[in-house]
């Protein structure tokens, strides 16, 4: 009796055959069902689950090397072992079929010695290769719930298209929109109040937020604290990435904004935040980064320095955005009120940046959304 009972179609159109070896499997503690050619092979393969095929090479209807063919070019067959069977003095053939695919060969007569240690041999090589199919899915499940946290759902899939063979993406340079926030005075907030009402109120607003970068089609790279970092354009290429991070911009600091603090005023918890946005388009270095424990995916570079300290920078003026001359260049839909605000230095940069903003977002305006 073998250790690991397996199930086995055999295929043989000789019915002495067919007897033989069933009695001997059968012997070994194997499940075993017979078929007399090819085309009855495949329907039974269709139908149930085997483990491994005994199949002879010459065969009415269906010969052997078309039945291996199709059981090959079978998205669901191709994973069971397929052993050939065949005379000593046909080894041609049996060189043919272990080219095709075939996992192994049993020669005619058969030795039941033979028998056990190639049915073994093959059963081990199946049951390694779906312990790591089923590793690998459950990784890919794994990577992919990581990713839908950061990158909107219907991306997804498109992300781990582009991850290579151990389920990381890889370091890309890609054109890119970076996108940093800050929500103004919330340390002060924090510091007078429970802890557990600065984490309700801090994830509400996160929520918020997250919701319209993920929306816009923002990949969300990092929180820090009540600031949010997030890209547009990686790691999957979009040609209107300037847009789409205007777009999230305006409604973070505006529409979001507005509801969060209409929450935080209808629970009696504080009084209405501001926010600071900065917008900064250009070359970014995207990947993940981190140890083999714990990884992130980020896009670092000059664009991402500009973008904070341009964010930094609305602490200084009466702007909510903040937006770099690449930013603006890049826009590929009109923008109507879009206003220059200065030309400024930033700090990491020897050429000053011109900086834009939009009327919108402007002290005047949102004091009207506020009052409203």
């Amino acid at each position: 009796m073998t250790d690991a009972p397996a199930s086995i179609l055999v295929v043989d159109d000789d019915p002495i055959n067919r007897m033989l070896l069933s009695r001997e499997l059968e012997a070994q503690g194997h499940r075993v069902a017979t078929v007399d050619d090819g085309l009855a092979a495949l329907e039974a393969l269709r139908a149930d689950r085997f483990d491994i095929v005994l199949l002879d090479v010459l065969m009415p209807r269906l010969d052997g090397y078309d039945t291996l063919a199709r059981i090959e070019d079978d998205e669901r067959l191709r994973n069971v072992p397929v052993i050939m069977v065949s005379a000593l003095e046909d080894m041609e053939s049996v060189v043919r079929c272990i080219e095709m695919g075939a996992a192994d060969y049993l020669p005619k007569p058969f030795d039941p010695v033979l028998l056990r240690a190639r049915i073994n041999g093959c059963l081990t090589t199946k049951r390694l290769r779906d312990l790591e199919r089923r590793y690998l899915e459950q990784e890919r499940e794994r990577v992919r719930g990581l990713f839908a946290r950061f990158v909107p759902e219907a991306v997804v899939d498109d992300v781990l298209a582009h991850a290579d063979e151990d389920l990381r993406l890889g370091g890309k340079r890609r054109m890119a929109t970076v996108l940093i926030s800050d929500l103004r005075g919330f340390t002060p907030f924090a510091e007078s109040r429970p802890p557990e009402v600065v984490i309700e109120a801090l994830n509400r607003y996160l929520s918020g937020m997250s919701e319209v970068i993920l929306g816009r089609g923002g990949t969300l790279t990092c929180f820090m604290g009540d600031g949010i970092m997030a890209a547009f354009g990686v790691p999957i290429e979009q040609p209107d990435h300037a847009d789409r991070a205007l777009e999230a911009a305006r409604e973070m600091a505006g529409g979001a904004l507005q509801a969060f603090n209409a929450w935080l005023r209808d629970e009696g918890i504080g009084e209405a935040f501001r926010m600071g946005v900065g917008l900064s388009s250009g070359p970014v270095m995207a990947g993940n980064v981190g140890s083999e424990r714990r990884l992130e995916y980020t896009a670092i570079g000059d664009t991402t320095n500009t973008a904070a300290r341009l964010e930094a920078m609305t602490k200084e003026t009466p702007h909510t955005v903040l937006m770099s001359d690449s930013t603006r260049s890049m826009l590929t839909r009109e923008v109507s009120d879009l206003v220059h605000v200065d030309t400024r230095r930033v700090r990491g940069r020897r050429a000053p940046v011109h900086v834009w903003s939009v009327e919108s977002m402007s002290p005047a305006v949102a004091s009207s959304a506020r009052q409203s």
